[in-house]
């Protein structure tokens, strides 16, 4: 399948020079002669590389990109007619992949569209094979060590994150704090075991506050905890 590109460049002769190149090539091009009217593409079409002129009137290419990257990571390419190494350093920090100058070479753009084209359908294919634990509106990615609800990670503190997986690793097995205590600290522990009840009770409030609507760890009376079976 052909790769879906959007470009965003205020100059006509440049966009049109990018058409031409590009269709050629058998891309599919979507054009935006600003950087407003660029979001607004990119927020309702799929793209598989944006490229981003740096000087434009109404917002620049840094700031395009940035709020690109708060919400996706399709690989940006920024075009500029400055060669500057600060200009390339703000790009990559901003989130851009790569940097070409103008005037563009077509075979070396070409060349870097496929590049990032192939480096992003590899991490998709391994985000498509990374072992995950799910849960209705949450996710475990054990690699990752990392919970996600609603597609956003919750910050957990590493004792937070192994109670999680203890509990969601066995749904519906109840274990004693007594046993959590031991997976987690071993038998020299010689705290109190309702430690196992604060980490908890801070669990609880992160998820809610990452906006889950159901409460995962069930407390059973006068035993210990439990993780609730929802798929």
């Amino acid at each position: 399948m052909s790769p879906n590109i959007l470009v965003i460049d205020d100059e006509w002769n440049m966009r049109n020079l990018l058409r031409i190149v590009l269709s050629k090539e058998g891309f599919e091009v979507t054009e935006a002669h600003n950087g407003t009217e660029g979001l607004t593409l990119f927020a309702k079409n799929k793209f598989d590389v944006v490229l981003l002129d740096i000087m434009m009137p109404d917002m620049d290419g840094w700031q395009v990109c940035g709020k690109i990257r708060q919400s996706s990571t399709t690989p940006i390419i920024m075009l500029t007619a400055r060669s500057d190494i600060k200009d390339k350093v703000q790009g990559f920090q901003t989130g851009a992949d790569d940097y070409v100058v103008k005037p563009v070479d077509p075979e070396e753009l070409i060349a870097r569209i496929y590049a990032l084209v192939r480096r992003a359908d590899q991490a998709a294919s391994a985000i498509k094979r990374e072992r995950k634990i799910e849960f209705l509106d949450l996710v475990i990615y054990p690699e990752r060590l990392q919970v996600v609800v609603k597609n956003l990670p919750v910050e957990l503190t590493h004792k937070e994150y192994d109670i999680v997986m203890i509990l969601a690793q066995n749904p519906q097995r109840t274990f004693s704090r007594a046993s959590i205590v031991e997976q987690l600290w071993g038998n020299d522990f010689f705290g109190d075991p309702r430690v196992v009840d604060t980490h908890i009770k801070n669990i609880r409030e992160k998820f809610q506050i990452a906006g889950l609507t159901y409460n995962p760890i069930q407390t059973v009376w006068g035993v210990g905890y439990r993780w609730a079976n929802l798929t």
